[in-house]
């Protein structure tokens, strides 16, 4: 398989970019995308190029750190995928690939398609502890939890913070990963107590952090490698 890439190349966060054209041949329908993109480093290196510049970690779909947009589509067209879960047979129909880092104001570039996501850890911390002091492991029926609370905690809890749907959000809204982390505590009885307080600090780091509001477009929910669900922003905005 030949493919051509059309990839952004920007130095640093300061300069400018714009888009480079390589292309890659015999690529095996098996191979990963990141391996392409390995192999695209490897002939880049042997050419004495500078190398493209890439988020990855686990490349299992669990760290969340990949963070391309493929032709558009943060972390490709295929749903419920993040980008290290992609093959090239998946892109057999199209010969000619346009890749590109997150875009978002609250999302600097480093270098390439290399973005900085820390205001996502500084909205984590801004939520602050727990004050319930848990102890040791209780035994496990000795505090009852509605099944539907747990499942609805879990089903949040699975959120990565890749940052997917900030990057399609018209508006570069964090809405959907911030009701995830809010709710994943809110559904526990653990977390309920200072569930107000809680909620009130994360949005307004968020805000603070330069992300839009949510306007119900739902592209977010779309692209979630997760399919975290929008009702999160709806049961986050009744808490305040």
């Amino acid at each position: 398989m030949n493919f051509t890439l059309h990839i952004w190349r920007q130095k640093n966060t300061e300069s400018s970019g714009h888009f480079v054209t390589y292309k890659v041949n015999d690529i095996d329908s098996d191979t990963s995308f990141l391996e392409m993109l390995d192999q695209l480093n490897e002939d880049l290196i042997d050419k004495g190029e500078d190398c493209v510049v890439f988020d990855y970690d686990c490349r299992e779909g669990i760290c969340g750190t990949c963070s391309l947009v493929i032709n558009g589509h943060p972390h490709g067209e295929k749903k419920a995928t993040t980008t290290c879960q992609l093959y090239m047979r998946d892109y057999a129909d199209q010969s000619e690939l346009w890749i590109e880092p997150w875009r978002a104001k609250s999302f600097p570039i480093v270098k390439d398609l290399a973005v900085k996501r820390e205001a996502f850890d500084r909205i984590i911390q801004s939520g602050g502890f727990i004050s319930t002091s848990v102890g040791s492991a209780p035994e496990a029926n000795s505090q009852l939890v509605n099944k539907d609370d747990a499942d609805c905690a879990f089903d949040s809890a699975i959120c990565i913070g890749c940052g997917a749907c900030v990057a399609v959000c018209p508006n570069a809204s964090a809405s959907l990963f911030v009701a995830a982390k809010i709710n994943h505590f809110q559904r526990l009885p653990q977390g309920k107590i200072e569930s107000t307080k809680r909620a009130e600090r994360m949005i307004n780091q968020m805000e603070q952090e330069g992300f839009g509001s949510c306007s119900n477009h739902r592209h977010c929910e779309t692209v979630c490698p997760k399919e975290i669900s929008v009702s999160n922003i709806a049961a986050m905005n009744k808490i305040l």
